[in-house]
């Protein structure tokens, strides 16, 4: 994710990031201008057509598409902004725990077996999201070495399940008891209920035809704009054109990379960044 100020418009409006829409639009929008030429020669000297009031009907279907555009970018911010509050979770969760199992009377090794578990499943979840399944790069110990997590389907859960191990070890040990149980099981739940809607924001996407139907349209809407527009305003049309292409493509771009956050691109959740936090936060609660 990008970190920026969003005060400073001008280092904005010139700033060309490799995720910047018209950076990815440019051949598109050079070749809707090539073709927009390509009309306005023919109308103009070629064919000498006479036609008028053409833009009228892409004003009106332009209205339309605008309010679709934005329900469009609405529902994929929506899910964007779902799956922030899910990892949001993560860290208070991962911080309640870790105070919690902090708050208990086990030994120092013990403590360190939890921090690593938690910083662990917040791992497996961050990259099981991506589509990954690292199970190399966890932290290992005599108890859970690279063969207990070697291949796991679901890796988060392969962890959730030591975790609910070992603090069903230190309640048979009676280190704990039942009310303690209880206790710990609302922040144990949750970890599993936050991948669950993470997986569910992955799962589902925009349905099929709403997404398809969409791009069609902005396909129709932009290569019939220069048959009117061209007659308006001559060879003028060709940046008018692009224009428009730009804005609604460019929507429609946005709408595609923030609608599945947990990738590696600019707009995506910044879920390294937080894994760090979270690893940090319990190691220093946990005394490591």
């Amino acid at each position: 994710m990008v970190i920026y100020n969003p005060k400073d418009w001008w280092r904005l409006i010139f700033a060309f990031h490799k995720s910047d829409t018209f950076r990815m639009m440019l051949p598109g929008i050079i070749g809707v201008a090539f073709f927009t030429g390509i009309v306005a020669y023919l109308e103009n000297e070629v064919f000498h057509a006479t036609f008028k009031n053409t833009t009228a009907i892409h004003g009106l279907v332009g209205f339309v598409l605008s309010l679709l555009l934005v329900f469009r970018t609405n529902t994929a911010y929506e899910r964007w902004w779902e799956g922030r509050k899910a990892w949001g979770s993560f860290v208070n969760n991962s911080r309640n725990l870790a105070l919690k199992l902090s708050a208990l009377d086990i030994s120092p090794d013990q403590k360190k077996m939890f921090a690593d578990l938690i910083a662990n499943y917040i791992y497996a979840s961050k990259e099981h999201l991506r589509g990954n399944m690292p199970s190399d790069d966890l932290v290992f110990n005599d108890t859970y070495d690279i063969n207990y997590y070697r291949g796991a389907t679901h890796l988060p859960n392969r962890v959730m399940k030591a975790i609910y191990h070992e603090i069903n070890v230190l309640y048979t040990q009676k280190t704990i008891t039942g009310e303690q149980l209880l206790f710990l099981n609302e922040e144990l739940r949750s970890f599993t209920d936050n991948i669950g809607i993470c997986e569910r924001i992955k799962r589902t996407p925009i349905p099929y035809s709403y997404s398809l139907y969409l791009k069609k349209i902005i396909f129709i809407y932009v290569f019939t704009m220069p048959i009117g527009f061209v007659r308006e305003f001559g060879y003028w049309a060709m940046p008018i054109v692009s224009l428009v292409f730009y804005v609604f493509g460019s929507i429609e771009l946005l709408a595609e990379e923030i609608e599945d956050p947990f990738g590696t691109d600019a707009n995506d959740l910044p879920t390294d960044q937080i894994f760090e936090t979270i690893r940090a936060n319990v190691d220093e609660i946990m005394g490591i």
